[in-house]
């Protein structure tokens, strides 16, 4: 049964390969009934989910919210499925919150962060993990990045990388056993700083420990930037992820940056953790 807990509002962009086999992987999964269409929009319904599918590309469906509310969906949280892309072409199942630090070039407002969801986002990684069955497929958080803006918690969940992965229905249909499933965690929530884009620290502790991960500070966020702009990526990171925990990546960075890190985050009323800070993940 879809939507444990949470109303959700899944939404396909039709464009979208991967996105697309997501929607038809749940459309043949279970029954739906149509909650209405209109200007080439279709909503559908399975108990408290709803799945909104459109022309509409995902990074500037800034109203998405608004389109939903026509067909009277209120969602608690928004998950879009996507597809990802990279120079490396590796096959990837992945999931990440979204917002920007800085500018805005994919979507979103520039300097603001979309609420993460923690709990139904690292329950999707889990999932994921426990259901990949593709060898040389990396599953994998990624960092915040890229719009819409959003005023709901919202986490993308991509098939990856590039055109020769993106038709691959067997991976589709992981992930929208996953959407079928996704039930959320009641850990801790945490902020992760420090890294690169694909959080490979992050990913192996939300995999091992009780901690659920919402947004994610990668160093090449942080190098450069003064300390009134570090504590404000800090700041608002935890603030969008309902937390004042912050998961350091100690050793992604020197020791000067990590005490400049717990400096600020100080500064700021967080408190910084690690792995020992947590209970195994019950397998």
């Amino acid at each position: 049964m879809l939507g444990q807990a949470m109303k959700r509002l899944l939404v396909c962009s039709e464009p979208d390969i991967p996105s697309a086999n997501m929607r038809d992987c749940l459309l043949d999964m279970m029954d739906w009934e149509e909650a209405g269409r209109d200007d080439g929009a279709v909503m559908m319904r399975q108990g408290d989910t709803f799945m909104l599918s459109s022309q509409r590309w995902h990074v500037d469906f800034e109203d998405v919210l608004e389109v939903a509310g026509k067909f009277g969906a209120d969602p608690d949280m928004v998950i879009f499925m996507s597809r990802h892309s990279s120079e490396s072409g590796r096959p990837a199942l992945t999931v990440h919150p979204i917002g920007n630090y800085h500018g805005n070039e994919l979507g979103g407002r520039p300097r603001e962060l979309v609420r993460s969801a923690p709990g139904y986002m690292t329950d999707a990684l889990r999932r994921i993990s426990k259901l990949n069955d593709m060898d040389g497929t990396q599953v994998c958080f990624e960092v915040t990045h890229h719009g819409p803006w959003v005023d709901r918690p919202t986490f993308f969940i991509e098939v990856g990388s590039d055109a020769s992965n993106w038709g691959n229905r067997h991976a589709a249909d992981i992930l929208a056993h996953v959407l079928a499933s996704n039930k959320g965690s009641e850990n801790p929530a945490v902020v992760g700083v420090g890294g690169g884009h694909y959080a490979p620290r992050f990913t192996e502790a939300a995999l091992s420990l009780k901690a659920d991960f919402g947004h994610m500070v990668p160093n090449y966020q942080i190098e450069g930037r003064d300390d009134e702009d570090v504590s404000r990526m800090l700041g608002e990171a935890c603030r969008a992820t309902g937390t004042k925990l912050i998961f350091l990546h100690k050793k992604s960075m020197k020791a000067p940056q990590a005490a400049r890190i717990k400096d600020l985050a100080a500064s700021e009323g967080l408190e910084i953790v690690g792995s020992s800070d947590f209970d195994p993940l019950d397998q």
